[in-house]
């Protein structure tokens, strides 16, 4: 950490309730600002940066950063709560199933029947979300593994397996190890918007950032990407991502 540039930025009137950090990226030649998806701000910084030039920057930029950190922090606010009790929904692959609690016992497991998702009845809520994201990840880490094979095909490459995880505020990763990962919580969205998550992290496997030529990339496989993109922002806020009551 640049405790230099630490400093310099701590005595911005940065707002409160904010989480920052400052890293050093020996590669890089300008600051770079990024926002998670939770409003936690990260300061990228050359080895040699100014701290004086930095935190000018950050003031300039501070408006701005605010509003958008506050944008991304009452969105986590507003995150849906699951209660577990007989017929709370639960979407899977766009389809809505509802909850039914079943008897625990050495065989039983969450499974999809009749239209309901079954749950063994879980001794706490915090338990039931987690035995329901762990079926979101197998279930969905064998449906992937198969939908991405003609995705593959179509955008050129082989990644190294393809996998379904929690990724806390990302939707999607393309690992250095070459694994494709998806969020379980997509999971919950009709295919064709699984489609955009998955295409989006494979063609990272050939072009990486977010650049003309990385759109282009992805445009080729999904020439509707900007209303798959439109289809997504509106159905993203209402994924459920394990929070319970």
């Amino acid at each position: 950490m640049n405790v230099s540039v630490q400093q310099a930025i701590a005595s911005l009137p940065v707002p409160e309730g904010w989480r920052w950090q400052v890293v050093v990226r020996p590669k890089r030649r300008t600051l770079g600002i990024d926002i998670a998806e939770d409003g936690d701000v990260l300061f990228a910084v050359p080895a040699d940066a100014d701290p004086g030039a930095v935190a000018d920057v950050v003031r300039a930029r501070l408006p701005r950063l605010a509003a958008e950190v506050r944008r991304r922090q009452d969105r986590v606010a507003a995150e849906p709560v699951k209660e577990f009790v007989g017929g709370t929904s639960f979407s899977y692959l766009g389809r809505r199933n509802r909850l039914k609690l079943v008897p625990p016992g050495p065989d039983r497991k969450v499974r999809l029947h009749r239209g309901w998702l079954e749950l063994p009845r879980p001794q706490t809520a915090d338990e039931g979300a987690r035995r329901i994201a762990d079926w979101y990840m197998q279930c969905g880490s064998r449906w992937l593994a198969a939908r991405a094979l003609p995705w593959m095909q179509r955008v050129g490459v082989s990644p190294r397996t393809v996998a379904v995880r929690d990724l806390g505020r990302r939707w999607g990763a393309c690992e250095p190890s070459g694994t494709i990962v998806v969020h379980w919580a997509v999971i919950q969205l009709p295919p064709a918007l699984v489609d955009l998550v998955l295409v989006h992290e494979l063609c990272h496997a050939r072009v990486p950032g977010h650049g003309a030529s990385f759109r282009r990339t992805v445009r080729l496989a999904l020439p509707d990407i900007d209303e798959r993109e439109r289809w997504f922002a509106v159905e993203a806020p209402s994924l459920w991502r394990g929070i319970v009551r």
